[in-house]
């Protein structure tokens, strides 16, 4: 039976810090998806459908969260986590991205979003340790 390293990583590896980071900007973001510059370029028609999708996205933030709560308070095991795989990719994604927009385009938004750039900018490497480690598995 495969056992899911996602969750030794979260666990033992500190990985639950840049997910719990990504997890609260990730409902950040779609808090505030209403003034997103791509919302604002997206065709007016798009815009109440991306808002809808993403107001019933943040409950799943919420629940995923707390379990990784749970899990760092030993109430909940680590593999139990497998089943938020999408909502933790999803945030890291998200804040990965949101830093490379402010990178590129140094939009306010995108500033405002992450606060300090530079700390951000420091969390590029371990959101890409996070999605490889989460979605690796072993016999």
């Amino acid at each position: 039976m495969p056992v899911w390293m996602g969750g030794i990583f979260l666990k033992d590896e500190g990985g639950y810090e840049i997910v719990l980071k990504s997890l609260v900007h990730y409902k950040k973001r779609l808090q505030t998806i209403h003034a997103s510059p791509e919302l604002k370029e997206a065709a007016a028609m798009f815009a109440p459908v991306l808002q809808s999708q993403a107001q019933k996205r943040i409950p799943m933030i919420d629940e995923t969260k707390e379990r990784v709560e749970q899990m760092l308070q030993d109430s909940l095991p680590a593999q139990s986590l497998e089943q938020d795989l999408d909502i933790l990719e999803k945030a890291l994604e998200c804040r990965k991205a949101d830093i490379e927009k402010a990178q590129d385009t140094g939009k306010e938004y995108f500033m405002q979003l992450l606060g300090d750039l530079q700390e951000a900018v420091r969390d590029l490497e371990p959101i890409k340790n996070a999605l490889v480690k989460i979605k690796q598995y072993s016999d």
